[in-house]
């Protein structure tokens, strides 16, 4: 049997790889701490599993639901974009629901790929911006980022061929792997070149709820103008540790939108209702959880980079995400350096060439570990001398 050709083009998706990993190790018996996946260990709220207890009883959230999202959801992320980024949106036309933001992502690119399209994508970056071009038979550029540039990528420099096939850029701030920000000023630099090439911008802003120092991200939609080239994806699973239940949303351009609802209604049945009602009391009660879940996330953040300062490594301090972005020793590759963390330490870190080769010379830990295996795993860590 014949696989097919974009089938082919498709990388096994790295986090299946350190899962198995992880499960390789614990069937020997050993012990390993895991700092590669970015899937909360704290719990989702109380207060948003009572909703879902509460709606699940509901026999209307028994049936069938919209693609689009309950009315009441897309109202709520109305209200929420209003107070949050004084932004406003058409409830109706600018906002759908998602089974994750993932999803989304990867729907994304069948909206405007076609075979010949190129979409941009940045190096290092989230690995499903990629797949999703491929499966929809386009093409992928990478568009390095590069820590003199504070990883954020360098428009003016790509080819005038690339624009000129390109349909999508995507974009990620706070960006995942690197903890970068991203301001205002470089937003309005991105969406003036999407108007300018005709390229639609695709900002992924799953990380602007998890910030630190007093930091507030800030969203591409407040660019005047914005929601004429521009959408931006949302996801409940990093922000409320809800990463089990699958909701996110996608906001911005009409066309788009709307766009993106007719892949979805003929390829998925939409969010199950109760988990919308979930995502409603999310929203109406952010502000009073958010700064209890980012001051956890904070404290890992501040011990683990002194731990890793400590034994030599280049570690900055990022304002946003859930993840630290390491520089490695140069003696060692990103595969190496990770490989000799689990035989050495039983420790699993992610490379930094799983997000792209520009992503070398760097490895990858997350912020979602408890509390008391991230103290084993500095343990661990520190007792070997790495440098």
């Amino acid at each position: 049997m014949k696989l097919s050709s974009r089938f082919e083009k498709i990388e096994p998706y790295l986090f299946v790889g350190i899962s198995k990993t992880i499960a390789e190790k614990k069937a020997q018996g050993i012990d390993v701490i895991s700092f590669g996946i970015g899937d909360p260990d704290i719990p989702t709220p109380e207060f948003i599993i009572d909703s879902m207890k509460e709606n699940s009883n509901d026999p209307l959230n028994h049936r069938y639901p919209e693609s689009e999202g309950l009315p009441e959801l897309r109202s709520s992320i109305v209200d929420w974009y209003q107070k949050r980024f004084n932004v406003s949106l058409d409830s109706e036309k600018e906002v759908v629901s998602l089974i994750g933001a993932k999803e989304g992502i990867g729907h994304a690119s069948f909206c405007l790929i076609d075979s010949g399209d190129i979409s941009i994508i940045p190096d290092p970056g989230y690995p499903v911006y990629a797949a999703g071009c491929n499966f929809a038979g386009g093409e992928v550029y990478k568009i390095p980022l590069l820590e003199k540039f504070g990883w954020l990528p360098e428009l003016s420099k790509i080819p005038d061929h690339i624009k000129k096939r390109a349909k999508i850029l995507w974009l990620n701030y706070p960006n995942n792997p690197t903890g970068a920000v991203a301001d205002l000023d470089f937003f309005k630099e991105a969406i003036k070149f999407g108007k300018e090439n005709d390229i639609a911008i695709m900002n992924d802003a799953c990380y602007t709820e998890v910030t630190f120092d007093n930091y507030t991200a800030p969203s591409i939609l407040q660019i005047p103008g914005a929601k004429e080239i521009a959408v931006e994806f949302h996801s409940f699973s990093k922000t409320f540790n809800m990463t089990g239940w699958r909701l996110g949303f996608a906001v911005g351009n009409e066309k788009l939108v709307q766009s993106l609802l007719t892949v979805k209604s003929n390829l998925d049945s939409g969010v199950p209702q109760a988990i919308q009602y979930m995502g409603i009391e999310a929203l109406k009660r952010s502000e009073e959880f958010l700064d209890i879940n980012n001051g956890i996330y904070e404290k890992r953040r501040n011990k683990l980079v002194k731990a890793l300062r400590k034994i030599g490594l280049e570690v900055p301090t990022p304002k946003a995400g859930l993840y630290l972005w390491c520089k490695i020793p140069k003696e060692y590759t990103s595969a190496q350096f990770t490989e000799l963390l689990l035989e050495k330490c039983d420790v699993v870190v992610t490379p930094g060439t799983g997000y792209g080769s520009s992503g070398e010379g760097f490895v990858r830990l997350s912020l979602t570990t408890p509390d008391d295996l991230v103290d084993q795993g500095i343990e661990r860590i520190s007792k070997w001398n790495l440098i």
